[in-house]
């Protein structure tokens, strides 16, 4: 009986379409869903950050507000947070002022972070701190022109051993963390975590928080 060969290729196309589709190649896991942290309508889920002399948190028309404060206003997640393996995204704006609006206190691993966005005079994009050095002196540090009233897209990846982040789909920040203490800035800062928002003598806008794990629940 005569034997046909019959090409492995098709197959394994299709192999590897169906592998990608459930994230499994290059040792990537499916993430699971977004999760909403802001109704739009109340601050559900938040409470006002204890700053001294904070200005005034509200909601209006969908929208966070951190009033400006002297210096400090912020907020934070009252909910249990993942530590790393996790992506969170936001839209932020600069509404009056010439600081950061939105700065980002979070968890990674065994230390905490911040994402500045616009700080130092308002166009530094960095970490707070790496190893010591804040967002001003590290690696992470880049510039941009933020404009007032202008709605941008941030979003930040936490893995085991690096951070990510982007703004409006521009990569703004690649770190390998592995070995390296995170530590926050000076001052009233610790009181941003373990999660939370912030701006600084300036007033910013929130909306369309949230967060989804790196691995489905099932994979954990």
């Amino acid at each position: 009986m005569s034997g046909r060969v019959i090409s492995s290729e098709p197959l394994l196309r299709l192999t590897l379409l169906a592998l990608a589709a459930c994230g499994w190649i290059n040792g990537q896991s499916t993430p699971a869903e977004w999760q909403p942290m802001f109704d739009g309508k109340s601050l559900a889920g938040w409470r006002e950050t204890g700053y001294t002399a904070r200005g005034q948190v509200r909601v209006n028309k969908g929208v966070l507000i951190l009033g400006r404060g002297d210096p400090l206003t912020g907020i934070n997640w009252v909910a249990d947070f993942p530590k790393s393996n996790y992506e969170l995204r936001f839209e932020g704006a600069r509404l009056q002022g010439n600081d950061f609006f939105a700065a980002l206190t979070f968890p990674a691993g065994n230390g905490y972070c911040t994402w500045v966005t616009g700080g130092w005079g308002g166009d530094i994009v960095g970490l707070s701190n790496i190893d010591g050095w804040d967002a001003s002196d590290n690696e992470t540090r880049s510039y941009l022109n933020f404009e007032e009233g202008r709605w941008y897209t941030l979003r930040l990846r936490v893995t085991d051993d690096r951070i990510m982040a982007w703004i409006d789909e521009q990569s703004v920040i690649d770190v390998n963390i592995a070995g390296r203490e995170l530590t926050l800035y000076r001052g009233e800062t610790k009181l941003s975590a373990p999660l939370g928002f912030a701006s600084y003598r300036t007033t910013g806008g929130l909306r369309k928080i949230e967060y989804r794990l790196l691995r489905a629940p099932s994979e954990n």
